[in-house]
């Protein structure tokens, strides 16, 4: 059987290269409206971040997504974005056993 490619894309907080499954794609549409992609396939202008609590806090802190977006977005969002990813990661915990 021949390997598939896994397709990598890179985390906006850290800098680092990962495998898109580890990653969450938060997405900015034509209305300048900032949302959670958990599909990976809404349109519009997408970023990815790691599932990891302390990535989406230090997202929060350093504001990253306003900059990346060139948008202003509320704490409500980040919160959001926080408490996605930390009940992303229990589930992989639970049922991911790689």
């Amino acid at each position: 059987m021949k390997q598939r490619k896994v397709p990598l894309r890179k985390d906006i907080v850290t800098g680092e290269m990962a495998p898109k499954k580890q990653l969450v794609r938060v997405v900015r549409n034509q209305e300048q409206e900032v949302s959670i992609d958990p599909t990976g396939k809404q349109s519009g202008r997408g970023a990815y971040i790691a599932l990891d609590v302390a990535v989406a806090k230090r997202a929060k802190a350093e504001r990253t997504f306003d900059h990346v977006f060139d948008v202003k977005i509320g704490d409500q969002f980040y919160d959001d974005l926080i408490a996605y990813v930390d009940h992303q990661q229990a589930r992989r915990e639970l049922f991911d056993h790689d």
